[in-house]
């Protein structure tokens, strides 16, 4: 396994964008959310630097972000995956010791009398009332189980973690989440036949109920069924899981990693692999989340880890820094195929802020440090087609910033990248896309391997070829001299 040594001048900046593969739109003539989206400065990264096409896990297989976050950190899904509920509660703050078990819940919409869930997501807008029903809900002591206890905290949009301690549990239990709309309300099942499932099971069958039952009459929801929004009156468990036990992403790879990820769910999976999770002012995981301050964070995360507190270079702090953006996600599962372009567009705004940053940083160091760029998505979310995930494999890029600053130039680059903070939603004005026309698209040759684009067609002709995600953390620890 690659190691990197402890004189390593390199520092990665990966940007990891949720959901970014998509199939052909026929409104785009053929192509993706991803090759119709104004991306001047992820299509410059793919001039300077090498391309492939990246499967998550392997050739064929759909996967939700938390196996194939764990397969692209160098975590084998199949060996380590133990439920998608831990991640979520660990990254929403909520403490986990082994033997308790957690979900990631969604607030949903059930009719009463049918059962049926007919919106598993009450409202992508629930930052306001979702703090207050988890603290409502926190603590709750079961009836039939006085032992066990349920700990509640809010997520994003309309996820929370839920965890549940006490004797006798295990996480080998089935969902109660139907997964699509108007269908109704499962009952959770042992998913083998001990004693501890089939206690589990019974267990996690009165959370359900006494939840419903708590949120049937609070005022929140009194409010919402007054103007006529969908009431937030059913908590869906998903993704039954225990505490993660593995070797820490340190020991496992030779270098120190930190992350930037509001997603409760991908900051739950730093968390449980040692991975420090750094906060950025105004992101929120959601439409509503701030770029920049994102990128400031995880570039002056990487700067300190520059110099040590004794002023070595290299001996402190990390070497890889993930950047997560969730939005473009969320737009695929919204089957908005406009809105899913306009946000990869938003993220190309950033990623040039992203180059700016780094070349001043490595500059700034005068020689002790250089810079790179990687870019990638977790899996396909075709919008149009599907709105959920798929098998499809994503573009993958990596480039040395000093190239890409050799092919811009610098004034060129400076010229088109905005100094404005990229908040969601964000409009690509008429004026910068001339100006990125003019001064960068145009002007701009190849090198590297010839691909001239980021896209899941053009990346199919990179140098890297397709390659399994398990793959990727070994490429960067071979960017490390």
């Amino acid at each position: 396994m690659a190691m990197a040594p402890k004189d390593s001048k390199a520092r990665v900046v990966w940007v990891l964008i949720d959901g970014l593969g998509d199939l052909s739109i026929n409104e785009y003539e053929g192509n993706t959310p991803l090759a119709e989206a104004f991306t001047p400065f992820l299509d410059l990264v793919a001039r300077a630097g090498a391309s492939g096409l990246m499967d998550p896990v392997e050739p064929g297989l759909a996967c939700g972000s938390d196996t194939a976050h764990l397969s692209l950190f160098g975590y084998d899904p199949r060996e380590y995956y133990r439920g998608r509920g831990a991640f979520e509660s660990l990254g929403a703050g909520l403490s986990m010791k082994p033997g308790e078990i957690a979900f990631k819940c969604n607030f949903a919409t059930m009719e009463e009398e049918t059962g049926v869930v007919t919106a598993r997501r009450c409202d992508r807008n629930f930052e306001r009332e979702g703090p207050i029903l988890c603290e409502y809900l926190d603590e709750t002591v079961l009836p039939s189980f006085p032992k066990n206890r349920v700990r509640v905290k809010y997520a994003t949009e309309h996820r929370c973690g839920l965890v549940v301690e006490g004797p006798g549990l295990c996480d080998r239990i089935s969902s109660t989440d139907p997964l699509k709309d108007n269908l109704k309300l499962l009952v959770a099942e042992p998913l083998d036949e001990t004693e501890e499932a089939a206690y589990t099971a019974k267990v996690v069958n009165e959370v359900s109920d006494t939840i419903r039952k708590m949120l049937g009459t609070h005022p929140v929801n009194q409010e919402r069924e007054s103007v006529g929004k969908n009431p937030a009156n059913c908590v869906l468990l998903r993704g039954c899981g225990e505490l993660l036990d593995v070797e820490p992403f340190e020991s496992r790879h030779g270098f120190k990693a930190c992350m930037v990820a509001p997603t409760k769910v991908i900051a739950g999976i730093g968390a449980s692999l040692g991975i420090e999770v750094v906060s950025a002012p105004g992101a929120t995981g959601d439409y509503h989340t701030n770029l920049t301050p994102k990128m400031d964070t995880i570039v002056d995360a990487l700067s300190w880890g520059a110099t040590g507190e004794s002023g070595d270079q290299g001996e402190a702090g990390s070497r890889m820094g993930f950047l997560h953006v969730k939005a473009v996600d969320d737009a695929s599962h919204d089957g908005n195929v406009d809105l899913k372009r306009d946000l990869i567009a938003a993220v190309d705004v950033m990623v040039g802020q992203l180059v700016k940053r780094l070349w001043e940083k490595e500059r700034e160091s005068n020689g002790a440090l250089k810079y790179y760029i990687c870019c990638t998505g977790d899996h396909s979310t075709p919008v149009e087609f599907l709105k959920d995930h798929s098998h499809e494999p994503v573009p993958f890029v990596s480039a040395k910033v000093s190239d890409i600053l050799e092919l811009s130039g610098e004034e060129s680059l400076s010229k088109c990248v905005p100094t404005e903070s990229v908040k969601l939603p964000y409009a690509i004005t008429e004026e910068y896309r001339q100006k990125c026309l003019d001064s960068l698209v145009r002007r701009t040759p190849t090198r590297g391997d010839s691909v001239s684009s980021f896209s899941e067609v053009a990346a199919a002709r990179g140098i890297l070829g397709r390659f399994p995600g398990s793959q990727i953390i070994p490429f960067i620890s071979a960017l490390f001299e």
